[in-house]
């Protein structure tokens, strides 16, 4: 995808897949679960399956990246022996890899090979796709393994470290009561300031960061557990069932209930 004047991704999310995204031109703010991160060009992010984030502009006009997404299966049936050496680079943190020099210019190449066999059409370009991916994967992960090089840390102003350490605290207390004035008075803030510059630096106003969490949590209890809906939304922090209900299938565009039953 390329853009050619500066844009925020419109949808906040998280998915089933991994993801790898490659900058190949431009900067990008990256916001990954409770912190914001200055993506460059060359950099790659590995975004671990079901991982909340967002990009969004820095200012600066265009930019130009590659995305590739794949599930936990894929691994599996092409590359079981390897797997755990192949999804190291999700595990890691921080997410961020920027890579040195010399091997800048191979994950280029590979970059490149895999934008060439995606629009072409010569014998085997499944298998040289899948084999670029894993190519790249190597690369990154034995790149994390050595320490060599650097990642990219999360952005460490005033400004990011407090909206980040608001973001954590939703994270661990979603289950509970959480307000905007309350929250606010907590971290000695404006409501007005807190909700302005939440959104300015995550992306999201502190409502839709705090379903989205409230929701995947859901969705892991309808998959992994037998109990109600009705407990379920109670045990996220939702103490009106029908707002649950709304929520839940605005996000993930299903039901809890038709959820569980295709899960």
């Amino acid at each position: 995808m390329k853009r050619m004047a500066d844009f925020s991704m419109h949808t906040d999310h998280y998915h089933a897949s991994y993801e790898i995204y490659y900058l190949i031109s431009g900067e990008r703010f990256y916001f990954i679960r409770d912190s914001s991160y200055h993506v460059r060009k060359g950099d790659l992010v590995f975004i671990n399956k079901r991982e909340l984030h967002k990009t969004s502009g820095t200012g600066s006009a265009g930019h130009e990246r590659l995305v590739i997404y794949f599930h936990e299966e894929w691994l599996d049936t092409h590359f079981a022996e390897h797997r755990e050496l192949l999804e190291a680079p999700f595990l890691q943190q921080p997410p961020v890899v920027r890579l040195p020099v010399r091997d800048q210019l191979h994950a280029e190449q590979l970059v490149e090979r895999l934008m060439g066999e995606m629009t072409g059409t010569a014998a085997g370009r499944d298998l040289a796709i899948r084999q670029t991916v894993a190519d790249l994967l190597l690369l990154a992960s034995r790149h994390a393994s050595a320490g060599d090089g650097m990642s990219a840390e999360p952005l460490d102003t005033p400004l990011h470290l407090k909206m980040s350490e608001i973001a954590r605290f939703i994270n661990e207390h979603y289950d509970q009561p959480i307000h905007l004035t309350s929250l606010a008075e907590q971290f000695f803030l404006s409501p007005y300031y807190l909700s302005r510059t939440f959104r300015k630096v995550i992306g999201l106003t502190m409502n839709e960061y705090l379903n989205l969490v409230r929701i995947r949590a859901a969705e892991q209890l309808l998959k992994d557990t037998d109990l109600p809906v009705t407990e379920i939304a109670a045990k996220v922090g939702y103490d009106n069932f029908s707002h649950f209900g709304k929520t839940f299938k605005k996000i993930t565009k299903a039901s809890p209930r038709m959820y569980r039953k295709v899960q």
